[in-house]
């Protein structure tokens, strides 16, 4: 089953990241590399297949799923989510990377799909061996900037997979501990 690609569409030069603020968060990071954070979700349900997720001090972040699994269609289902988590994470990396190294960025749009099995209808299904979850992304970054070769942006979506937290998070094990 492939999802259906999300499109997003930044034209003209991005809005400016604080670039003082950038260089300052890149030199916390050097001076101590060893710092971990901590992020925080608590997921509420509302009924049916509808969960409010309260992070920091936000507006309830939607999850739901569509009539085909179902739900209600107000949001995102669980799996999208999380291609949208990678897509936002990746976009983050490539924009500031980009401006780190003084490049201008006109255009950045990302289209992500993944490929999964949802017959186990999260366990009370065919529950036979198989992949659970997520067996193929893909992303393809649609990247422009000023006077920067299709090469060198090659070589920063590179870059930038390699160190996005949550790219990392798809592809290296994690340990997850769930408990009642």
């Amino acid at each position: 089953m492939t999802a259906v690609a999300q499109k997003t569409v930044l034209t003209g030069c991005l809005a400016p990241i604080d670039k003082d603020g950038l260089e300052q968060l890149i030199a916390n990071g050097k001076a101590n590399p060893k710092v971990i954070k901590t992020l925080k979700c608590k997921t509420v349900a509302e009924g049916r297949f509808r969960h409010s997720n309260y992070i920091r001090n936000l507006a309830p972040y939607i999850v739901d799923e569509p009539p085909g699994l179902l739900g209600d269609d107000t949001a995102p289902n669980p799996s999208e989510a999380s291609l949208a988590a990678l897509g936002s994470c990746l976009a983050v990396g490539l924009h500031a990377n980009a401006v780190h190294r003084g490049w201008t960025v006109n255009k950045l749009e990302l289209q992500l799909e993944g490929d999964l099995n949802i017959t186990a209808v999260w366990g009370t299904g065919d529950v036979s061996e198989k992949p659970v979850g997520f067996t193929d992304v893909r992303v393809k970054v649609d990247m422009e900037c000023e006077g920067i070769s299709q090469e060198e942006v090659d070589a920063l979506v590179q870059h930038v997979k390699k160190w996005s937290p949550v790219a990392n998070t798809f592809t290296r094990p994690v340990n997850l501990e769930v408990s009642a």
